[in-house]
C-alpha cells in the first residue's frame, strides 16, 4: 500500500532535528522509509530558535539535492512551531520558552530557509494576531494547520477565513485534563466539514475507541493518518533523541517524557498504522488508502 506521511521527525536512528545530521545519516532514513512503503513525507522540524530551526532546514536542503533518494522521499517540511501555545498540556514536547507569537520576519526567514519546500506549517491561531501569518501563507500556497493550540470557535473561523485548512493530530497537543465539552477536540470536530484533519493511530496518542469515534463524525475524505515519527521509528527499545529531548524507549515503544507527563513524538511506522487502522479501528482497504495516501496529498495541494 502506499503512503505519504505529512510528520516525520526522524526515522531508524536518524533525528531530523539534530544539527550534524549528514547526508549519509539522512539517506539511511530515506532508505528505511522507502522500505516501508512510502511514496514520500514532509520532513519535521519542531520548536526551537529561529536560527537553529533555520540552520536545520537549510542543511536538509543541502542534502537532499545531493543524493536522489532524499531528493525523491523527502518531498517537502513540515514546520511545526515556534508559533504554537506556551502554556502546559497545549505546548507538548516542544521547548516553552521558544514559543513566540506569529510575525511575518521570523516566518519569512524560516521559509526563505527551506528553498521553497515548506509544504504546511502548524501554528496556534491564538498565537497568530489578526491571522496575518496564516493569510501570508496561504498567499504562497503553503498549507497552514491549527495545532498545540487553545482558540475559541470564533478564533478557528477567523484563521479558516484566512487560509487554515488543516488541524495537526487532533486529541494530541492539548491538556490531559480539559473542560468535559468546551473544548479544542470538540470545537474542532464541530468545523471538521472544512478541515483536513490528522490523527496518530498509534494506540498512546489515541486510543483506538476514541479514534474510532471521531472518524464517524469527520468526513471520510477530511481524515489523515500521520506517524509523528521520532528517531526511534522502526528500533527496538533503546535510548534515541528528538532534537534536545533524551529518550529512553521501553519495551511498550512508547516514546514519552522522562518525568511521565507527555508524549514525544511516536514510535509508529506507516506499515503499523495501516495494521492498526485495519484491526483496532476497523477500517477497509479503501478508507485506510484515503487516510495515508489520497487526504494527505489533498491536504497539500494547494
Amino acid at each position: 500500500m502506499k503512503t505519504f506521511d505529512l510528520q516525520v521527525n526522524g526515522y531508524a536512528g536518524i533525528d531530523f532535528n539534530r544539527d550534524e545530521l549528514t547526508g549519509e545519516q539522512l539517506h539511511c532514513a530515506c532508505r528505511a522509509l522507502k522500505e516501508d512503503g512510502n511514496q514520500g513525507i514532509l520532513a519535521t522540524i519542531i520548536t526551537d530558535s529561529i536560527g537553529a530551526m533555520c540552520s536545520r532546514l537549510s542543511n536538509i536542503v543541502k542534502l537532499r539535492e545531493e543524493t536522489p533518494l532524499i531528493h525523491e522521499i523527502i518531498a517537502g517540511f513540515h514546520i511545526e512551531g515556534p508559533f504554537l501555545n506556551e502554556n502546559p498540556g497545549y505546548i507538548g514536547a516542544h521547548p516553552p520558552a521558544q514559543a513566540r507569537p506569529a510575525n511575518a520576519e521570523d516566518m519569512q526567514r524560516l521559509l526563505d530557509a527551506a528553498s521553497g519546500l515548506v509544504r504546511l506549517v502548524t501554528l496556534a491561531p491564538e498565537r497568530d494576531p489578526a491571522f496575518m501569518t496564516t493569510g501570508l501563507l496561504a498567499g504562497q500556497n503553503i498549507t497552514v494547520a491549527a495545532g498545540h493550540c487553545d482558540p475559541s470557535v470564533d478564533q478557528l473561523r477567523g484563521a479558516i477565513d484566512s487560509g487554515l485548512t488543516m488541524f495537526t493530530h487532533l486529541g494530541n497537543g492539548c491538556p490531559m485534563r480539559m473542560h468535559r465539552h468546551d473544548n479544542i477536540i470538540q470545537r474542532v470536530l464541530a468545523l471538521s466539514d472544512d478541515l483536513f484533519i490528522s490523527f496518530i493511530p498509534d494506540g498512546a496518542h489515541i486510543s483506538f475507541t476514541a479514534l474510532a469515534n471521531y472518524l464517524k463524525l469527520v468526513p471520510a475524505n477530511r481524515a489523515i493518518a500521520v506517524t509523528d515519527a521520532i528517531s526511534a521509528a522502526r528500533l527496538p527499545p533503546g535510548r534515541y533523541t528528538l532534537g534536545r529531548w533524551q529518550l529512553d524507549i521501553g519495551e511498550d515503544l512508547v516514546a514519552m517524557a522522562p518525568d511521565g507527563s507527555h508524549l514525544v513524538g511516536s514510535t509508529l511506522t506507516m506499515p503499523r498504522a495501516v495494521n492498526n487502522l485495519r484491526e483496532e479501528a476497523g477500517l477497509n482497504r479503501e478508507q485506510i488508502d484515503a487516510m495515508l495516501y489520497t487526504n494527505p496529498l489533498a491536504a497539500i495541494s494547494n
